[in-house]
């Protein structure tokens, strides 16, 4: 009695991964997008949002707020519209917390989508987090993880001493584990540690190493495991993060079994950005794909014309005049809030059988 009992609440336990895996849903977008400071007008405790408040800095106001809102979502239904399907996943970088994606998934541009939120507070003193919105009839959640920085690492670290690692805080990488069409993943959502002031390699490429490190332990526990690597990584391709720690590969034929292939690599070295910087491109906003969604069987990367990659950017979402013409379109310039969008443009890749 008890064998039957066991197995009974087996079959509950699994039903919604077997479910999923007979529905087979064809082409899928995998994307990510940092919405550039998406606070709401309160204050949470322990956090540094002051000049996202009423009084502060920015005077951020309902108003301004339900713009910012209108615009993400807009930005995300056009996606939504060039492909023809919302996507299954979507990374998101620089949130205050869970209340502005609830409010972010219910504006009416988006709500048809019935996105779901996977996201953990973190430690960075900004009070800015990482989440994942998934579409759940496209994919299961399994677990999810929040994997926080540390510096127990062979890398020698220079830009901080002792002291000022003691006082460090940055965002935790979020994993997620789910289960698309019948076949695990596991998504990590990134914003890796910032170039203020001309620091940090050294801590990006320990962060790449945390990510790398945990990716090749799901890969153990999970054999046949498909990893995706997504975020604002703070650094371009070719960049010793993403290409000596993440193991990032330039070209899907150099891409082995404990390699990462970075589709965003070629087309950085054909101008195209992401984000721009003193006028010159950058792709910091990454996505990263192992090799069984290269190589492999199922669900495998797709190009999008003659790259793997899409750099999501319209003439609404750029500035069109002043001192960042051409470039994203940005909420605030010069402290004037001006009703743009992000400072980052969105990224995404296609995975299809």
């Amino acid at each position: 009695m008890k064998r039957i009992i066991f197995l009974l609440a087996a079959l509950v336990l699994l039903s919604p991964v077997q479910s999923c895996a007979k529905k087979k849903g064809g082409k899928h977008v995998i994307g990510f997008y940092n919405v550039e400071n998406l606070f709401d007008t309160t204050h949470d405790r322990g956090k540094n949002d002051y000049d996202y408040l009423p009084g502060g800095a920015n005077e951020w106001t309902e108003d301004k707020y339900a713009v910012k809102l209108a615009n993400l979502a807009q930005v995300i239904a056009d996606m939504r519209a060039e492909n023809g399907i919302w996507h299954t996943v979507l990374g998101l970088a620089e949130v205050e917390n869970r209340q502005v994606l609830e409010d972010l998934v219910s504006e009416s541009a988006i709500a048809p989508a019935r996105y779901k939120i996977v996201h953990h507070e973190g430690p960075d003193r900004r009070g800015i987090d990482v989440a994942l919105l998934y579409n759940p009839s496209r994919m299961k959640v399994v677990e999810s993880e929040s994997i926080p920085f540390d510096f127990n690492s062979s890398i020698k670290f220079t830009t901080y001493n002792k002291k000022e690692q003691a006082d460090f805080r940055t965002r935790d990488v979020l994993m997620v584990h789910g289960v698309i069409d019948g076949e695990h993943f596991a998504f990590y959502v990134c914003h890796f540690p910032s170039r203020r002031g001309d620091k940090g390699q050294d801590v990006r490429a320990r962060a790449a190493e945390i990510v790398y490190d945990h990716s090749r332990e799901m890969q153990r526990r999970h054999p046949g495991i498909k990893c995706v690597v997504m975020g604002d990584m703070n650094d371009n391709p070719q960049d010793a993060s993403l290409s000596t720690y993440l193991h990032g590969r330039r070209k899907v034929a150099d891409v082995g079994e404990e390699d990462f292939f970075n589709p965003f690599w070629e087309m950085l070295e054909a101008g195209i950005g992401s984000l721009y910087y003193r006028g010159d491109p950058n792709i910091f906003d990454c996505i990263l794909v192992n090799e069984p969604l290269v190589h492999g069987q199922g669900l495998t990367i797709k190009k999008q014309g003659r790259y793997y990659g899409r750099v999501f950017e319209k003439p609404y979402m750029t500035q069109q005049s002043g001192q960042y013409r051409g470039t994203p379109f940005r909420t605030f310039s010069n402290g004037q809030f001006i009703a743009g969008y992000s400072d980052h443009y969105p990224t995404y890749i296609v995975i299809e059988p």
